[in-house]
């Protein structure tokens, strides 16, 4: 098959999933080609089967907002038309799925209905819970799933959101986000990597996110000092985004900045999670979760909400631990619990790996291939 995927390039869960799945793809023989403002962050190094367009937006005076979403359209009708792509994969309603839906429009002249793209949507979370919950972009994302050919979702949990926010009229299916197994476990040989981060022997807990307000970074704070103040440890902060400012503001005052390791955007998030000994996610809702799963993978326990997509993975008493949303004394007191007890973080890495295991890329994304073909084989 030839399929384009457009996602967000930017760090995140939809932009990694989506392009671990061109690379997946592309492996098993698929043509791929990326349709983005810029390459995806986790692209990496080349591939005679995938290729990357990027789209440019003008910019024009006489308009607030840049034309990005109608270039993004007519980038994917240039590329469709001239290689004559099967389907196009948007991750995220707003804009892809629409700007897709606008492509396939521009080459109706061009191209019968049974032989135009098939347009696949894949819903991450944001495009259902922040942005389609607006009042005023409800219309659009409707319209956006409602246009698509094949529609699903990364957990149960946000088809049943989608569902009761839009009542779609296409069946959302679920095709749970995955992790690549042989790329992400537990380095054996670690101490080369804590010398690099200027660690001793302290117990090392780590967050991943883009820091905006749904992370509750400051949960991730209060909770680290609660730890610091009874263990020797240290906090991975890896990612960027809007509350970083505050998050470095609030350790120096909170005296605990020598603690704390504020990595920056970083690809290759192995080695830290190969050191780490517990992650914390205390997010006001997640559709599924990816970072949690990949720090599962490297065998580090996880400490998240109980709300969203977590508990359709992650076992509490098992993984880890779901806490109530905004209870930092419960998350300290499970993380404190962890740390201090080495037989029992022992074997909730053991069972972690076990699980992540389970979500290998492989299995998941022949779902996605059946998926395309499917729908391929009913245009027919």
């Amino acid at each position: 098959m030839r399929i384009g995927i457009s996602c967000h390039h930017t760090y995140g869960g939809s932009g990694a999933v989506a392009t671990e799945l061109g690379k997946a793809l592309a492996k098993r023989g698929h043509v791929v080609h990326f349709i983005n403002r810029a390459a995806p962050f986790r692209l990496g190094a080349f591939s005679k089967n995938i290729f990357y367009h990027e789209v440019e937006a003008m910019h024009y005076p006489l308009f607030e907002c840049p034309f990005y979403s109608l270039a993004l359209a007519s980038k994917i009708a240039e590329v469709a038309m001239y290689e004559n792509l099967d389907v196009v994969h948007a991750h995220y309603a707003i804009p892809h799925a629409l700007s897709a839906m606008l492509a396939r429009q521009m080459l109706e002249d061009s191209c019968s209905e049974s032989k135009c793209f098939k347009l696949v949507t894949t819903l991450h979370g944001t495009d259902i819970t922040v942005v389609g919950a607006d009042s005023g972009m409800q219309g659009v994302v409707r319209l956006a799933i409602n246009r698509s050919d094949g529609v699903t979702a990364v957990s149960e949990y946000l088809k049943k959101e989608t569902v009761k926010l839009f009542d779609p009229k296409r069946e959302v299916e679920v095709i749970l986000n995955f992790v690549d197994t042989e790329l992400f476990y537990r380095m054996p040989q670690t101490r080369e990597i804590r010398e690099q981060l200027g660690l001793g022997n302290e117990k090392v807990c780590i967050h991943i996110s883009n820091f905006r307000p749904v992370k509750r970074i400051p949960d991730v704070l209060k909770t680290f000092y609660n730890i610091v103040e009874k263990i020797p440890s240290t906090l991975l902060l890896v990612g960027d985004g809007p509350e970083r400012s505050e998050a470095e503001i609030w350790v120096r005052e909170n005296g605990v900045a020598e603690h704390v390791r504020f990595l920056g955007k970083i690809d290759d998030i192995v080695p830290l999670l190969s050191v780490s000994d517990l992650m914390l996610m205390p997010s006001n809702g997640e559709s599924f979760g990816l970072a949690a799963l990949e720090a599962m993978a490297c065998g580090v326990p996880v400490i998240v909400t109980n709300i969203g997509g977590f508990p359709e993975f992650i076992a509490d008493g098992r993984h880890g631990y779901l806490v109530d949303p905004g209870n930092v004394e419960q998350m300290s007191e499970k993380a404190l619990e962890l740390l201090t007890g080495s037989h029992n973080w022992e074997k909730f890495s053991k069972n972690c790996v076990e699980q992540a295991r389970k979500y290998h890329i492989t299995m998941l994304v022949e779902r996605y291939e059946a998926f395309y073909a499917r729908l391929l084989d009913e245009a027919q």
